[in-house]
C-alpha cells in the first residue's frame, strides 16, 4: 500500500488534532501549504540529522511539488517520529517493524512555549477585533481583470510559480499570434491543478474498459463490455463525491474541470463525451481517459461526426501516460489507428504498448505474436527505438497456467507489476510533467509567433494580396525553412506543415502582427532564468 495513504489512515483523531494545530501554527500564510523555509525552521526542532531530514521532506514530497499539504505534513511527522523512536527511514512504513497504531506524535523541542505564546497572541487580537480572515489568490489569477502582477509572496509552489509565468509571459504572446486558434487553447486554472491523466488507445474489444475495471476493482458508471464496440464514446473516470455520469456539453463549461479547451470540436464531439465521477482511493490521484475502439476494416469507412485524431491528440498533450493496447488475435493497424498514433508523435516518452489477453495463446504463439507487435509497431512509429511493451492479461480472472504455458504465470505476474508500478509513478512525475509539457509550449508558442510576424513581413502593402497568401500558403515548406534560418531555430519544434495549412486558408494574413522582440525576449528570460529560478527556489530544503 502507498505510504500517504496507509499512514494517514493509520493516525488516531487524537494525533490528528495535534498535528492539525502544529500544521496551523507553521502554515505562515494560511493557505494550507508548508513551504521549504517554514519547513527548515520547524523541523529543526526535532534534532534530527540536515540527512535524516533531506529524506523526510524527499519521502513527504514524493510528488515535487515543493510544499507539503496537511496530508504530506503528518506523513512526515512520522516519519520524524519513527527516526526518534531508533527504526531506519523507510520509503513504505508498512514494510518497517513501526507500530503505526501506537506511533506517537515526536517531540518538538520548544514547541510547546511557541504554541501557549501564539494561543495568547490570539486572545489579545480577538479582544481588539483585529483578526483578519485572509484567502489566497492563485484562484482568482485567471478571472481576475487587473493588470497588476502577480505577487511573488503569493507563489508557494512550482505549480502557482508557472501560473504567475504564464499569466504575465507566455499568455500575452499566445494571445498577440492567435497561438490558440492555431494548436492549443489558451490555458485556465484548472489546467494547472488537474490531477494526472492515463489514456488508454486501442481496437475495439482489446480490453480498455476492462483495464479501468481491473485497476478500480468495479465498473464505472456507463460502463460497456463486450466483444463488439461497446465504447462509442470518450469518457473520463475521475473522482468524484458520488457515482454519475455528466454529458460532455455540461463538462466542457465547467471552470473547475481541464476540459474547456474541447469546445473547439464541437457539438458533433460532445455529445460523444462524458465524463463518469465515482469516489475511490485510485481516482483521487489519476484521471483515466477510454477511448472508442479504433475501427478496422470496412467498419472505418464510416466517417465519425468529429474528428478522432484530433480529439486523440488534444487529450495526448494533456496525459501524463498513454496505453496502446492490442489483443493478440488484432494485431494489424489499421489506417485509422495508423492516423491516432501518428497524431501521438512528440509524446513518444508517454507512450507504453500493452499486449492484452496474452493467456488465450500459449508460450510458442506468444513469442511469435510479440515478433510480429513489435514489427509492425516499428513500421507505424518509424523510430529505431525499440518500446516498451508490457504482456499480460488484465482482467479479474486468475491467469491459466495451461493456456499460458510453464513460463506463462510468472511472467505475466512480473509484467503485471512493472506496469502497475509505472501507473504508480504517474501522481510522483506529475510535477516534473507539468513543467515539460509548460516549456514544450512555450517553445511552439515562440516559434508560433516567428512564423505568425513572418507572414505578416511576406505580405504586400497594396496590391495583391490574396495572390501573395496563396502563394505562401502553397509554398509553407519553404517560408517555414525561412524562418528556421533567420532566427537559428530547431527544425523539429516546428508545426506540421499540412495540418498549419489547412487552419492558415481561414485567416487574413494582412491582419496578423508583426513581430514584437520584447515578448519574445520576455519568453526566453522564463526559460532561461524563471523557470530553472522557480525549480531551485522549490527543490528540497535542505538539499
Amino acid at each position: 500500500m502507498e505510504i500517504d495513504t496507509l499512514s494517514v489512515s493509520s493516525v488516531s483523531k487524537e494525533h490528528q488534532k495535534i498535528y492539525q494545530e502544529w500544521f496551523n501554527h507553521v502554515d505562515s500564510d494560511g493557505d494550507g501549504r508548508l513551504t521549504g523555509s517554514d519547513a527548515i525552521t520547524f523541523f529543526s526542532m526535532s534534532n534530527l540529522s540536515r540527512q535524516d531530514l533531506k529524506q523526510v521532506w524527499a519521502i513527504a514530497d514524493s510528488k515535487h511539488q515543493g510544499f507539503l499539504g496537511f496530508k504530506e505534513f503528518i506523513i512526515a511527522m512520522q516519519l520524524i517520529s519513527s527516526v526518534q523512536s531508533g527504526h531506519p527511514i523507510s520509503h513504505d512504513l508498512s514494510t518497517s517493524d513501526v507500530d503505526l497504531e501506537n506511533l506517537k506524535p515526536p517531540e518538538m523541542e520548544g514547541l510547546d512555549v511557541l504554541l501557549t505564546k501564539k494561543k495568547h497572541k490570539h486572545k489579545e487580537n480577538d479582544l481588539n477585533g483585529s483578526s483578519q480572515l485572509q484567502s489566497s489568490n492563485s484562484a482568482n489569477w485567471f478571472s481576475s481583470k487587473s493588470t497588476k502582477k502577480v505577487p511573488l509572496s503569493a507563489v508557494t509552489s512550482i505549480t502557482d510559480g508557472l501560473k504567475k509565468l504564464y499569466i504575465e509571459k507566455l499568455k500575452p504572446l499566445e494571445v498577440t499570434y492567435r497561438f490558440n486558434d492555431f494548436v492549443s487553447p489558451l490555458l485556465g486554472n484548472s489546467d494547472f491543478d488537474a490531477k494526472p491523466m492515463v489514456m488508454l488507445l486501442g481496437q475495439y474489444s482489446t480490453g480498455k474498459t476492462t483495464f479501468i475495471k481491473h485497476l478500480l476493482q468495479s465498473s464505472y458508471p456507463g460502463a460497456h463490455i463486450g466483444p463488439e464496440p461497446t465504447t462509442d464514446r470518450f469518457v473520463v473516470v475521475m473522482s468524484g463525491p458520488d457515482e454519475r455520469s455528466i454529458p460532455g456539453n455540461t463538462v466542457a463549461v465547467q471552470a473547475n474541470m481541464p476540459f474547456s479547451g474541447l469546445n473547439t470540436f464541437g457539438t458533433g464531439f460532445l455529445s460523444k463525451f462524458e465524463c463518469s465521477q465515482m469516489p475511490h482511493p485510485l481516482l483521487e490521484h489519476i484521471t483515466f481517459v477510454d477511448t472508442p475502439g479504433v475501427l478496422s476494416g470496412e467498419k472505418q469507412r464510416t466517417q465519425r461526426a468529429y474528428d478522432f485524431t484530433g480529439v486523440t491528440s488534444w487529450f495526448a498533450a494533456k496525459c501524463d501516460l498513454i496505453l496502446l493496447l492490442f489483443d493478440p488475435h488484432k494485431l494489424d493497424i489499421s489506417d485509422e489507428f495508423k492516423r491516432v498514433i501518428s497524431s501521438l508523435r512528440g509524446h513518444d516518452d508517454k507512450i507504453r504498448v500493452v499486449l492484452n489477453k496474452a493467456d488465450q495463446i500459449d508460450t510458442q504463439q506468444l513469442m511469435r505474436v510479440y515478433g510480429a507487435l513489435m514489427w509492425s509497431l516499428g513500421k507505424v512509429l518509424n523510430t529505431p527505438e525499440v518500446m516498451r511493451v508490457y504482456i499480460g492479461s488484465f482482467n479479474d480472472k486468475p491467469v491459466n497456467d495451461a493456456a499460458s504455458g510453464p513460463i506463462g504465470k510468472d511472467l505475466f505476474e512480473k509484467e503485471q507489476e512493472d506496469l502497475l508500478s509505472d501507473l504508480k509513478d504517474v501522481p510522483k512525475k506529475a510535477c516534473d510533467r507539468r513543467i515539460n509539457e509548460f516549456v514544450k509550449r512555450a517553445r511552439a508558442a515562440k516559434i508560433h509567433a516567428y512564423i505568425i510576424s513572418h507572414l505578416k513581413k511576406e505580405m504586400p502593402s497594396m496590391i495583391g494580396k490574396a495572390k501573395t497568401q496563396q502563394k505562401l500558403i502553397d509554398n509553407l515548406e519553404a517560408e517555414f525553412g525561412k524562418v528556421q534560418r533567420d532566427h537559428h531555430l530547431p527544425r523539429g519544434d516546428f508545426p506540421n506543415t499540412e495540418q498549419f495549412k489547412e487552419v492558415l486558408s481561414g485567416f487574413n494574413f494582412d491582419k496578423f502582427e508583426k513581430l514584437k522582440p520584447k515578448m519574445i525576449q520576455s519568453v526566453d528570460d522564463m526559460l532561461g532564468y524563471d523557470i530553472p529560478k522557480l525549480l531551485k527556489n522549490f527543490r528540497n530544503p535542505y538539499d
